[in-house]
């Protein structure tokens, strides 16, 4: 997994998705989306990482950290972006 660069997992519906999206696209910030309602293999994965949750987004990255429902202030600071 680590090869494949930031997964950002999510659902279309979900307004926490689209705003962690929307950051990471006002940053160019290279990701991968997989949306859990049409993929049930990473549907079971954030089950996983959220011990029986749908917990969305969680961004999982390169380096095996994970990120689950970030506000924009996580995420800035996550990326050196804020303090």
């Amino acid at each position: 997994m680590a090869e494949e660069g930031l997964i950002v997992y999510g659902t279309l519906w979900c307004g926490d998705c689209h705003r962690a999206r929307r950051f990471l696209d006002q940053h160019a910030i290279a990701y991968r989306w997989v949306d859990i309602d049409q993929d049930v293999e990473a549907a079971a994965l954030v089950k996983q990482i959220n011990h029986g949750y749908r917990s969305v987004p969680t961004l999982v990255f390169p380096d095996g950290a994970i990120l689950v429902e970030p506000s924009t202030l996580q995420l800035a600071r996550h990326f050196g972006l804020g303090a």
